[in-house]
């Protein structure tokens, strides 16, 4: 197996050398650079990680802590992540937090065991312990998605959603609905408020009043959506028009329709916030807020390789924008759509 002296020998430079190539620790130049990676490559040879970390204190690993499985919007945002981590030359590590704060404690806590030089969280609707656990062990983080205010801050990636819903319900009204439902996410995360806040600002704008009639949450999920738009679809004046605060209670809510006999668009409006792989291929196509999912996950991920190149930077946080994926489930006319 060759060893690093024998990667200098091939590259004709120093030991020192080549490992400041393999774990930046100085400049070398371009050349020189070259000349190694192409011994490298030439020798077949294989860090030894192990025995790099014990020398720089870094594992060039960078732990990873969503609700990838049960949310498709995080599926796809991992994909971002681990495509940036690995550009980068670090490993990734992976937890599924359930969105369940005490279990969220836990599994950063065992990635923080496994030495991860960062991490990369999407805090639950009760962070506090999570929080506390960061600041106290000093852990280089960057908060996913979700925003929340911290003493002290943490680097925050994530979509900017106010706005975007706000577009969403005027373009519903500019259709002539005046009785807009939203089934709004889980309450306590910031991504809910943030919506419900948009959809407020939407009817303002458009000269409507705000019913909390027409405002239930389905918290996140396709089932608690499924309920609340059977309770929206009970009220003794219904909504003529539906948004749905993300793809997995978009799912909820044409199952909802489906049961009570409506149709898409002609009985109901429909549109989601959440573009996803399949929305073009139901029938009516849906209208939805496409939010940068993969583009989010590999800037949080250069978002903490900055926090590891300089931990006394300021935080900041860095919002994306999204944008209005104009369909027919609305009840635009599909050349309307085509046209626009």
């Amino acid at each position: 197996m060759p060893t690093m002296a024998d990667v200098a020998r091939c590259a004709g430079v120093s030991v020192a050398t080549v490992s400041h190539v393999l774990n930046d620790t100085r400049p070398v130049l371009p050349h020189t650079r070259q000349a190694v990676l192409d011994a490298i490559d030439e020798l077949g040879y294989t860090p030894n990680t192990l025995a790099r970390s014990l020398v720089t204190s870094r594992t060039r690993s960078i732990g990873l802590a969503v609700s990838a499985i049960a949310n498709p919007y995080f599926t796809e945002i991992l994909q971002g992540v681990e495509a940036e981590v690995l550009e980068h030359g670090y490993s990734l590590l992976i937890a599924d937090p359930h969105d369940d704060p005490a279990h969220e404690r836990k599994v950063v806590q065992l990635l923080h065991e496994r030495r991860v030089d960062g991490m990369i969280v999407a805090p639950s609707a009760d962070p506090g312990e999570l929080l506390a656990y960061l600041g106290r062990h000093a852990v280089p983080t960057v908060l996913l998605d979700r925003v929340v205010d911290a003493a002290p801050p943490f680097d925050q990636v994530c979509a900017e959603n106010t706005a975007p819903m706000s577009e969403l319900v005027a373009h519903l009204a500019v259709l002539g609905h005046r009785r807009i439902g939203l089934v709004a996410g889980l309450r306590g995360l910031s991504t809910s408020g943030e919506r419900v806040a948009g959809y407020r600002g939407g009817l303002a704008a458009a000269g409507l009043p705000y019913d909390e009639r027409l405002v239930v949450h389905g918290d996140s999920a396709s089932a608690g959506a499924e309920r609340a738009t059977a309770a929206l679809l009970a009220l003794p004046e219904p909504p003529t028009a539906l948004v749905t605060a993300n793809n997995a209670m978009t799912i909820g809510a044409l199952r909802a329709l489906r049961d009570h006999g409506l149709a898409v668009p002609g009985d109901i409006a429909l549109c989601c916030f959440d573009d996803f792989a399949w929305a073009d291929l139901f029938s009516p196509r849906l209208t939805a807020i496409a939010q940068p999912s993969k583009e989010i996950g590999a800037r949080a991920v250069r978002v903490l390789l900055d926090r590891l190149a300089d931990p006394d930077r300021p935080a900041r946080t860095v919002r994306l924008p999204c944008a209005l994926v104009h369909r027919t489930s609305c009840g635009c006319p599909e050349e309307a759509v085509v046209s626009g």
